[in-house]
């Protein structure tokens, strides 16, 4: 295990030791009228019920689960400041999660305010505390906007199709922790397979004064206990690049000098950062990285050089008494295992943005992730702002995680329902994608998962045909016409957007199955429900081999982990009980098959 790795700590690749986890009963109420901030419930607060945070009060598990719409709610807690720790450090608040408009005060001062429900964020409130019982109340505003990235929550009063419940306000952890006055506000960790080092980049928060030859940033890599280097950055400004070797002068187990990571190896290195003045440490972070390349090669994706074939199956992150918020640490090494004990080697966490202590057990695990935006459901000026502010906090959020191997901010032409022919659709999916490329130069960036593609690193199709030899012989006899467009999926959409050609990217069929028994027509899958685990596993292997045995398709993705409300197509229920002998789903799965049967 990482050696910085603290249980529950919510930003697991950036470790500090003095945090406090502020999850667990608050103050809460409703304000359905929208008079709170009229009648300065920040300075005096009506509480009329309590709250177990982060769950919304949605949910079983918040100890309130009211489904019904409540667009304004407001929290409070008390919490308690020790002012000696604040001559040398700052205390800050961080909100992983909060859906969607977050407004906090702190003593009846106002903090700040943040927009966007699946980034982190966070409030330098060092001003505003005094030494002991400190009083912070928090508002948060939601709607159903479609216009907001939203992902799978409704906008109506009731489920329909694949959307469910709404997620109202907290949703993940809130912490606070003492940051040193001269600290390490960010830390981008690039791993470079060509000349085995560790490209970086420190943000500082210091003052311009200390800047210069006093400063520096030490680094220290270690694996498993070993020492593999140690390097000194000068910092003469606040945003610095620098690299760290990581070769080894003992090979002996070591891949090109080198410890590689991959779901059937994720080695991980251990590394500190020490930030120095004048000979004091101030500032000391444990974090991890690991040494992986992924890149596209003609019709191939390579995992450090060598072609990849995706094993995937998406999964939506959805409790039964938590909804979107993971009901403990627990049950997300949970799903990792057990969607490993199915044979997948990857996933495709749909339209969400999850708990970042389920990438820490991805990465420590080897579990491929594919990192999907939450959409939003109408394109307007309002709508590309929200999508755009927030898509670039989650990708330098997130960027550091080796189980990350794709970026996917669109899916389906949700929230570019036009894409197929609208240039302005179009002129924005274009955009997020080289902006995305812009910050990370490595990773795939899919754009418009599922049908009409415009700039996109793989083409992904999704078909939910449930006769394998009709799936199989669709893409074997007709790729030219799926692939410069012709229509498939039901003959409902174009594989690219008008305009725009194949130009021999890697192909995968990212979405297909959906099976569900029949269970007197209570929710929905894919197809026709099937009535026995013998007609299931039938039909599952002969889909599953007839993708399989496309020799131009270099992955797939199921659908899905486990059911999510009225969809009840997982292969596990929302209990995460298996359907189905999960050996004899690995056996397909991992079953070798035509030109992919030694990558498989």
């Amino acid at each position: 295990m990482i050696k910085c790795y603290k249980k529950d700590y919510p930003r697991p690749q950036m470790v500090r030791d003095n945090w406090f986890n502020l999850n667990g009963a608050w103050d809460f109420s409703f304000d359905d009228q929208n008079t709170g901030e009229k009648d300065k419930w920040y300075e005096s607060f009506p509480s009329s019920l309590t709250i177990q945070v982060p769950f919304t009060y949605e949910t079983k598990l918040s100890g309130i689960q009211d489904e019904k719409r409540h667009d304004t709610i407001w929290y409070h807690k008390t919490i308690e400041v020790d002012s000696s720790k604040l001559e040398k450090n700052r205390y800050v608040l961080h909100f992983e999660g909060s859906d969607f408009i977050t407004k906090v005060w702190v003593n009846g001062t106002y903090a700040g305010s943040h927009r966007g429900g699946y980034a982190r964020f966070s409030f330098d409130i060092t001003n505003l505390v005094a030494d002991g019982s400190n009083e912070l109340v928090v508002k948060v505003e939601d709607s159903y906007d479609m216009q907001q990235p939203r992902g799978k929550q409704r906008w109506m009063e009731n489920n329909f199709g694949c959307w469910y419940v709404q997620t109202t306000g907290i949703w993940k952890t809130v912490w606070a922790e003492y940051v040193p006055n001269i600290s390490l506000d960010y830390i981008k960790m690039t791993p470079n397979m060509q000349d085995f080092s560790l490209d970086l980049e420190f943000e500082l928060n210091a003052w311009e004064e200390i800047l210069g030859a006093d400063t520096a940033v030490e680094t220290i890599i270690t694996y498993e206990g070993a020492l593999i280097s140690k390097t000194v950055t000068t910092m003469i400004e606040k945003h610095m690049e620098a690299k760290a070797f990581v070769f080894t002068k003992k090979p002996e187990g070591f891949e090109w000098g080198i410890k590689t990571w991959s779901p059937d190896t994720p080695n991980l290195y251990d590394i500190e950062f020490r930030l120095i003045h004048n000979g004091e440490t101030y500032d000391e972070i444990g974090s991890y990285f690991a040494m992986r390349e992924i890149r596209i090669d003609g019709q191939n994706v390579l995992l450090n050089g060598r072609p990849l074939y995706q094993r995937l199956i998406l999964d939506q992150g959805y409790w039964k008494d938590s909804h979107l918020t993971p009901p403990n640490e627990e049950a997300l090494i949970e799903d990792i295992d057990k969607i490993h004990e199915l044979g997948y080697n990857g996933l495709r966490k749909h339209q969400k943005i999850e708990d970042e202590r389920f990438l820490l057990w991805c990465d420590v695990k080897g579990m491929l992730v594919w990192s999907e935006a939450a959409a939003a459901y109408q394109y307007t000026d309002y709508a590309v702002e929200e999508f755009t502010r927030e898509w670039m906090e989650i990708v330098k959020q997130n960027y550091n995680h080796p189980c990350i191997i794709t970026w996917t901010p669109f899916n389906e032409s949700w929230g570019v329902n036009r894409i197929g022919t609208n240039r302005l659709e179009q002129h924005f999916t274009e955009a997020i994608y080289h902006l995305t490329k812009s910050v990370d130069k490595h990773r795939p960036v899919i754009v418009n998962d599922g049908w009409e593609h415009t700039v996109s690193d793989i083409i992904t199709l999704h078909d939910y045909e449930e006769v394998g030899e009709i799936l199989r012989r669709r893409y074997m006899e007709y790729k030219e016409d799926i692939l410069n467009g012709g229509l498939f999926h039901n003959n409902y959409k174009a594989a690219m957007a008008k305009g725009f050609a194949y130009k021999g990217q890697p192909i995968i069929i990212s979405e297909y199955g959906g099976i569900a028994f029949n269970n007197d027509d209570s929710g929905w899958g894919y197809g026709n429900k099937v009535s026995t685990k013998e007609d299931f596993i039938h039909r599952f292997d002969e889909i599953t081999t007839a993708v399989k045995e496309i020799p131009y398709v270099s992955g797939f993705c199921y659908t899905q982990v486990s059911d999510v409300q009225q969809e009840i197509n997982g292969l596990m229920d929302m209990e995460r009980n298996f359907k189905i002998d999960p050996k004899i789903i690995k056996e397909i799965n991992e079953r070798k098959i035509g030109y992919w049967r030694s990558y498989m």
